[in-house]
């Protein structure tokens, strides 16, 4: 079978007793950097073998790791922060899996965009997940689309685009429109800071420079 576990986004104490014991438990556990997983691990005392399981192999390997499942292999799938298959590896996988009847289990668990949008102080009660919004092509069409979405929608960014992203923001949206950034979420340096779209872009324009992983949350029209 295959268990999708979510690890800490920042601060390891974040992570559940059963998630522990799943990684334990596995004959071997998929990980999106190696590198990066083997710091949780061995903060954890967990020696299970590990295998790379990225965007650059993952079409090429679904199918060979999914045939191992079915011989009876239990894995445990797991990237560097966050919940496997939300913006990272891990839908291909689940859905190799489900269509040869292997048993799929999803540990809740940490992710970036619910926190964000509950510390927002921006309405939750419905929202748009968008996660990152194409680089070029399509970018402009993806960002009128969001303007003019009733109920607040969420977005991931890199901190070397953040500036630019909240200026399309203004632009599309309207510089009054009531937005959120929050960075490094869990973290010794979080931040969440919530304000203007033109405020916020006057904020980070004037910083020298911006670290950490980013969610940019932005309320609905009207």
């Amino acid at each position: 079978m295959l268990f999708l576990v979510p690890t800490p986004i920042g601060n390891l104490e974040d992570i559940t007793l059963r998630a522990l014991r799943i990684l334990r438990e596995a004959d071997v556990i998929l990980a999106e950097d190696t590198r990066t997983s083997k710091k949780l691990l061995a903060h954890y005392e967990i020696d299970t073998p590990l295998r790379a399981y990225h965007a650059h192999n993952e079409h090429a390997i679904a199918g060979q790791l999914a045939a191992q499942m079915e011989g009876g292999a239990r894995m445990a799938l797991i990237t560097d922060a966050g919940t496997p298959g939300v913006s990272d590896p891990g839908f291909l996988l689940a859905r190799e899996c489900r269509r040869r009847n292997i048993r799929v289990e999803c540990l809740p668990g940490a992710t970036a965009f619910l926190p964000a949008l509950v510390a927002s102080g921006l309405p939750s009660d419905k929202f748009f997940f968008e996660g990152f919004l194409p680089h070029k092509k399509g970018r402009q069409t993806r960002l009128e689309y969001l303007s003019a979405l009733p109920y607040t929608f969420i977005l991931y960014e890199s901190p070397y685009r953040l500036v630019k992203c909240l200026a399309q923001l203004a632009e599309a949206c309207g510089p009054e429109r009531m937005a959120c950034v929050a960075r490094e979420l869990t973290k010794m340096h979080e931040e969440v800071r919530t304000d203007t779209l033109q405020e916020l872009w006057s904020y980070y324009d004037a910083r020298e420079k911006v670290k950490g992983e980013i969610v940019v949350v932005v309320a609905g029209k009207g």
